[in-house]
């Protein structure tokens, strides 16, 4: 088994949607944060007019919708629809499982490529301590009903303090639900949780490459898709930042666009939507900005905002480098 890094593509529009940060769950790791990134559920027509925007002939664009939870929306059939028709090549749904509003028995399984469940531990006292009582047992629930209706499915597996022990034992339980693809992710030092995460969530250095690659090589043998975030660099390997080299949107409701997640707590989106619906590029100084940086650490957000994640020498010099936080890592099998 071989592990290869992701390399970001120069012909592919990625859309991440946030239509609404409404949620049931209260998950101890959320980004969102509605103080910046809006409270309100956005119309259909809205949504359209904002989709319009990312849309060209020169590149594939692919669409990801988020919350909150976005099958909390009512309109999300209709918003899926509605993208297809305008011409993204591909559309996932990422969602906590509980599937509101009959959400799949009003869209037919070929309109969506995946519907991405989250799920953050192989076990329900795991999982429900993170993300609250009953979660577990209803996103399983979901996944089942999902491929039992013909749906691709993928499942997100938030790594933390906390359930980075069991990451390996729920590659079982993957595939006996009909997972597909794992999405191995790295909890993000932000949103309504941040000086929680900051204290109790976050895993350092040593622990992520002791265990992360070997889960995704478990997952990999059996199977499944297994991708997960490279975070570290070693010294001699380059830096890029998918702010300069990739073409990545994330968009909330109060109109915000940023080209970086890591950014998305402070007002320094680099885009937003006018009144008129419009895309328009903000003043300086924005993130677009900091991209530019070159420090020995790599990522000059990952610096700024969660300092303490690599180790120094006794000159303080870094032993690694932060990869962009977009850059993943796959396994292969070999031939």
């Amino acid at each position: 088994m071989k592990d290869k890094t992701v390399s970001f593509s120069k012909h592919a529009k990625n859309v991440f949607f946030h239509i609404l940060t409404n949620c049931n769950l209260k998950c101890i790791h959320c980004y969102i944060n509605p103080d910046q990134h809006g409270r309100k559920t956005l119309p259909l027509s809205t949504i359209e007019l904002w989709l319009k925007e990312f849309i060209s002939s020169n590149d594939e664009t692919n669409l990801v919708i988020l919350g909150g939870e976005p099958t909390l929306h009512p309109e999300l059939p209709s918003i899926i629809k509605t993208a297809r028709k305008i011409g993204y090549s591909s559309i996932t749904i990422d969602t906590n499982g509980y599937l509101f509003n009959d959400f799949l028995s009003k869209i037919e399984p070929e309109l969506v490529d995946y519907i991405s469940f989250s799920l953050d531990g192989a076990t329900k006292k795991i999982n429900d301590l993170i993300r609250g009582d009953g979660s577990y047992d209803t996103c399983i629930a979901g996944v089942k009903k999902a491929v039992l209706k013909g749906f691709a499915t993928s499942l997100i597996y938030t790594v933390n303090k906390l359930n980075i022990h069991e990451i390996k034992a729920v590659v079982p339980l993957l595939k006996d639900i009909g997972i597909k693809r794992f999405f191995i992710q790295v909890v993000g030092i932000r949103g309504k949780s941040f000086e929680k995460m900051q204290k109790n969530l976050q895993v350092f250095w040593e622990e992520w490459l002791d265990i992360i690659p070997d889960a995704a090589s478990l997952a990999t043998s059996e199977g499944l898709i297994a991708v997960y975030p490279k975070v570290y660099l070693k010294k001699d390997e380059p830096f890029e930042c998918a702010g300069i080299a990739a073409d990545n949107y994330f968009i909330f409701p109060n109109g915000r666009v940023y080209r970086c997640p890591i950014c998305e707590d402070y007002p320094i989106n680099s885009l937003e939507f006018n009144s008129e619906h419009k895309l328009i590029k903000t003043s300086k100084i924005n993130e677009q900005d900091l991209f530019k940086l070159n420090i020995p650490e790599g990522c000059v957000m990952n610096k700024i905002i969660q300092p303490n994640n690599i180790p120094y020498d006794e000159n303080g010099i870094p032993k690694l480098k932060i990869a962009c936080c977009l850059l993943k890592q796959s396994f292969i099998s070999p031939g």
